[in-house]
């Protein structure tokens, strides 16, 4: 912990070495490396991208039962081996072997990369995983500190086997993409908030800086195009570019289907993301998609139940004192189960049909190429919770706000809600 005490003065490091690093630690997860030991299993399906999947007119009916292979392996109430918080935050499911052995990340973090250009990079650090006053007093402008940090544990999603202040082996964790803090201390750091987006990263930038990509300018100029807080879990996939942003998983209790297209139950992505995207050890097989990667011994299924049990366990935020006019959201919510048709899907518990049926494009008004390249060809119903949290909306980010959001419903369902309504059911969205 000397490192964390030292104030040796070193010039900040350029932002651009931090989107270097970050690069690298998320490149497996889009798959660039499709020659790539590890990702070979990942493209068996077949070669050449979207050949690699069934003729939609093939495809199973949008309401088939996911793969056998990849169950909702958690049901409430079911008896666990691991602690699911544990896996969630700190958990790589043995994907060092991407990171450290194929992409040599450890060595990079070692030499290049300080807590500031980590924090520019949109990497988050957990303070109560540090002493208070050692962080105060830490140097934030030297590689050795990220290190020692990763050592704690403190850096959100990455996971490091360091020794005698060598970083020897690194890996990601699901907390990467879906923890963010409160920036209590700074931007950037203080406690952790489990199931909240990591909106402040742009994946795609990031990845184009990598030198994988340095005589690529076609993977390049689809991966600068996605945006901040997007990623594509399918470009490894199918070739194809339509990212999505990255989601909450707060609030998916009784939630049955977790993905924007309803693909499967919680677990299935959770499989889905571990073994295709973090390069864990694990299986995971959906012939509706195509894919069918197998590496063993399994790191990932055994853990399915638990992680699924500490995510549902993840409570949505509630709205902040003040941040909704009660009255007007009292008067959205009888238009919401009225006039305004929302309740016609948004229904139940959850606010969401999804258990029940699956939309297409053109019922949603929604683009269709998400949709064409998932396993139901439809898009599920969004549950609504802490919409006043995580803008911008739907799948792919086109509603800037929840007054875009109602603006797109009225005039695709053709409500002619005026003004007034359409105030009165924006307090309501901020209300849930």
């Amino acid at each position: 912990m000397s490192t964390l005490n030292s104030r040796r003065a070193r010039p900040q490091r350029r932002r651009t070495i931090a989107a270097a690093f970050v690069a690298a630690m998320l490149l497996a997860a889009c798959g660039d490396d499709q020659d790539d030991e590890m990702q070979a299993g990942v493209d068996r399906a077949g070669e050449g991208g979207s050949g690699s999947r069934r003729d939609a007119a093939t495809r199973p009916e949008h309401d088939a039962a996911p793969p056998a292979s990849t169950p909702d392996a958690a049901r409430p109430g079911e008896a666990v081996d691991y602690d699911g918080q544990q896996v969630f935050r700190h958990d790589t499911f043995g994907d060092e072997a991407l990171w450290t052995d194929q992409l040599r990340m450890h060595e990079v973090i070692a030499k290049a990369v300080d807590p500031m250009t980590a924090l520019g990079a949109g990497l988050k650090v957990d303070s109560t995983a540090v002493p208070a006053s050692v962080l105060a007093s830490a140097d934030l402008t030297d590689p050795a500190t990220t290190v020692a940090l990763i050592e704690l544990g403190a850096v959100v999603g990455i996971t490091g086997e360091v020794r005698d202040g060598k970083l020897l082996r690194v890996g990601v964790a699901c907390a990467l993409c879906h923890s963010d803090v409160d920036d209590s201390v700074m931007e950037g750091i203080g406690k952790r908030l489990d199931g909240h987006a990591n909106r402040d990263l742009d994946p795609g930038l990031i990845l184009s800086l990598s030198p994988k990509f340095a005589n690529d300018e076609k993977a390049k100029a689809v991966l600068t195009s996605w945006g901040k807080g997007k990623y594509d879990a399918r470009w490894n996939q199918d070739g194809m570019n339509a990212p999505v942003l990255i989601p909450p998983i707060y609030g998916l209790r009784g939630v049955p289907l977790e993905t924007y297209t309803g693909d499967g139950p919680v677990s299935y992505w959770n499989a889905y993301v571990a073994v295709t995207q973090m390069g864990g050890i694990g299986q995971f097989f959906d012939p509706r998609v195509g894919v069918e990667v197998l590496r063993m011994p399994d790191q990932v299924t055994p853990k399915l139940p638990a992680l699924y049990e500490y995510e549902i366990s993840l409570r949505a935020p509630e709205p902040p004192a003040g941040s909704f006019d009660a009255a007007a959201a009292e008067r959205g919510k009888a238009l919401f189960e009225g006039r305004a048709q929302c309740s016609t899907c948004h229904s139940g518990a959850t606010l969401s049909d999804a258990g029940e049926r699956l939309h297409t494009p053109a019922e949603t008004g929604m683009e269709p190429l998400h949709a064409q390249r998932s396993a139901t060809g439809r898009y599920r119903t969004t549950p609504l919770r802490a919409l006043w949290q995580h803008a911008p909306y739907f799948h792919d980010g086109s509603a800037a706000s929840l007054d875009a959001v109602v603006d797109h419903y009225d005039s695709h369902l053709g409500l002619t809600l005026g003004e007034p309504d359409q105030a009165d059911l924006v307090e309501y969205l901020k209300s849930l």
